[in-house]
């Protein structure tokens, strides 16, 4: 399978998955190398959400790719991925207000096109504390913001990466801009669908000019509640989102499928390079069905991969998967991030 500037050995890759095990500077650890590493064999790996600046952090722990000292940790990342014969590609996810000043470099207030408090807590060193207000960002910071994005597009390939993943998903900072209830803004990023598109539009052509458009992919989750975000209009909003989007050639649009199957087929037809799919919580039959009806191109999964370091192999020999363990899918060492077992090593 030909996604942009990658050659994919089979159609089944590993979804992004915020661990929590990295730095507290963001750098990413031998331990990170390991777990990426021993996922070699998925046709892609997407890391997980790696935040392009000081603003952009959400959580703890979470990774960065924007200093010197980012990019030779990720450097040993890909280096082992590419070793073991595998491509990775760089998740790259500004958390807007999704946020507490606590868990970031610089403790400052959060930001977010317009200053409207999530629902929530969020985990911080100090324990949960309800996530605060954001600062809205004024019309020249939500330019620089954009530049983030470039320079940290331009620091991943530095840094050994295959491309990036741009995320637009799952209520963060790009989806907070497309969303009625995140977006009050009177500019030209808000009021219309044509300006609620624009952040979006500008942050993937930016990274695009950047790294090039055949390494450059976008994740978007239509319709989708997750972190207190509510879209009144995705009939409209998405196709035009698409639409406007595909001029620009990208490798791959990455959709998570939120339950409106109508709307999927829709963006389906619409986008004219390759669609990654992810169905959570659905079985791989399922899944594998997506490829069957030439609905995707190539399936993501999460938490499957997660716990399966080998898991292609185990669906070649119908082989039976590991169970993942969700007490241990944030923070913590080893246990339950690189110690799941292979069949090679059950089998010994």
């Amino acid at each position: 399978m030909t996604v942009g500037a990658l050659e994919l050995p089979h159609r089944l890759a590993m979804a992004p998955m915020t661990r929590d095990r990295s730095r507290p500077d963001g750098v990413p650890t031998d331990l990170n190398r390991a777990y990426y590493r021993q996922r070699a064999s998925m046709a892609l790996i997407i890391t997980e959400g790696t935040q392009p600046s000081d603003d952009g952090q959400g959580y703890m722990l979470t990774p960065g790719i924007y200093t010197e000292a980012h990019i030779a940790g990720w450097q040993e990342v890909t280096n082992a991925v590419h070793a073991a014969g595998g491509r990775i590609v760089v998740q790259l996810m500004h958390t807007g207000r999704i946020s507490h000043p606590d868990n970031t470099p610089h403790h400052r207030q959060p930001v977010a096109p317009s200053a409207i408090q999530p629902k929530g807590a969020m985990f911080t060193p100090t324990g949960l504390q309800d996530m605060p207000t954001p600062r809205a960002l004024t019309t020249n910071e939500v330019t620089n913001v954009v530049q983030e994005f470039r320079h940290a597009a331009s620091a991943a390939i530095a840094a050994g990466l295959d491309g990036v993943e741009i995320h637009g998903a799952d209520g963060y900072l790009i989806q907070q801009f497309l969303a009625g209830n995140t977006n009050e803004r009177t500019d030209r990023y808000g009021g219309t669908i044509k300006n609620r598109i624009r952040f979006a539009l500008e942050v993937t052509t930016a990274i695009a000019d950047e790294i090039g458009p055949d390494r450059t992919g976008l994740r978007l989750s239509p319709g989708n509640p997750y972190n207190d975000l509510t879209e009144h209009d995705t009939h409209d909003l998405y196709p035009a989102l698409i639409t406007a989007l595909a001029p620009l050639n990208l490798a791959y649009l990455h959709l998570i499928h939120a339950g409106d199957e109508n709307l999927t087929h829709k963006l389906r037809r619409l986008w004219p390079t390759t669609l990654l799919l992810n169905r959570p919580g659905a079985d791989l039959d399922t899944r594998i069905t997506d490829l069957d009806t030439g609905l995707a191109d190539v399936i993501t999964v999460g938490t499957t991969a997660l716990a399966n370091p080998d898991l292609p192999h185990r669906i070649r020999t119908n082989a039976h998967l590991n169970q993942a363990d969700p007490a241990t899918f944030y923070g913590g060492d080893h246990h339950g991030y690189t110690d799941y077992p292979t069949l090679a090593t059950t089998s010994v």
